[in-house]
């Protein structure tokens, strides 16, 4: 009797230890908090929106591109599109947080999509405090490599937390996980004290050592708000806070739903719509010195 009643207690304490873990990993799907249709549509569709955009206008930048000869803008557009792509993937499969079995290939996924993401915010800045951003191989040689590496260690920390450890990172729960919104704090901190003191030079007596493009500043700050808006969320869900996850997500869904077009419509785009302004008035002048608006004058 004493040993069955042993036994009975040797499989209550291991089940009660392996509910614990999944928990703590995220794989309790009565802790998983579930989106609704309208977060995934708020997701998706301005991501297919901005991926059918590029593709409609993929032949003539293309061209642009290779007539352009800029390494940079050739390189950004590249990586643009993969992160796009990347991107629309995540945004359409969110449903996979709340499948069994998809746990893994979920954590995957957010890995890849937000390093991707990551590396054209660190690289992007790391060019843009150049002189200039129109050519130098070596220059963007160089600074793929430094954030390349940037990259590498940050993916590396956060694959080692998710599948190492089991912390779920990337998996929304309703419990607070302490580690996982402490790792976050970090992350962000970092982004904002960098946006933070890019500001700070601007305002200061060293800013003649920083680009003068207007441009470059709009993009500094609005990436210094969200970073912060996003590191006082996690500060606060990592309390405990309900409006802070309801924070979190929302610049989540804020940087996954515009920071690409954000990005494109900043650097990219004055590039091929200035080709294209360009070519008009190119167009419009051999068809002048052809006679085509003589009667005009008549």
């Amino acid at each position: 009797m004493s040993r069955n009643l042993q036994a009975t207690i040797n499989i209550n304490t291991t089940a009660s230890a392996a509910t614990s873990v999944a928990k703590t990993n995220g794989g309790d799907e009565s802790l998983r908090q579930c989106h609704g249709v309208l977060y995934d549509a708020v997701l998706v569709v301005p991501a297919v929106l901005f991926v059918l955009y590029l593709a409609v206008h993929a032949k003539s930048n293309v061209k642009k591109l290779y007539y352009g000869r800029s390494y940079i803008l050739i390189s950004y557009y590249t990586l643009l599109w993969l992160a796009s792509a990347l991107n629309l993937l995540w945004c359409s499969l969110q449903v996979w947080q709340c499948s069994p079995g998809k746990e893994a290939a979920w954590d995957l996924l957010s890995l890849f999509t937000s390093s991707g993401m990551l590396y054209l915010e660190i690289s992007l800045v790391a060019v843009l405090l150049q002189e200039s951003y129109a050519s130098g191989l070596e220059t963007l040689a160089r600074t793929f490599i430094v954030s390349g590496i940037i990259i590498g260690v940050d993916i590396f920390l956060k694959a080692l937390y998710v599948f190492g450890f089991g912390y779920p990172l990337f998996i929304d729960v309703e419990s607070t996980h302490r580690i996982k919104w402490g790792l976050w704090i970090i992350h962000k901190l970092l982004l904002t004290a960098v946006y933070g003191f890019i500001l700070f030079v601007h305002f200061s007596k060293w800013r003649e050592k920083l680009s003068t493009r207007p441009a470059f500043y709009h993009y500094i700050i609005v990436m210094f708000v969200i970073s912060a808006t996003t590191l006082f969320g996690s500060v606060l869900a990592g309390i405990g806070a309900g409006f802070g996850i309801w924070l979190y997500n929302l610049t989540v869904i804020c940087y996954h739903s515009l920071y690409l077009p954000f990005l494109f419509v900043t650097f990219l785009a004055g590039f091929f719509w200035e080709e294209d302004f360009l070519l008009d008035n190119e167009y419009y002048s051999e068809m002048k010195d052809a006679g085509f608006f003589d009667a005009d004058w008549d």
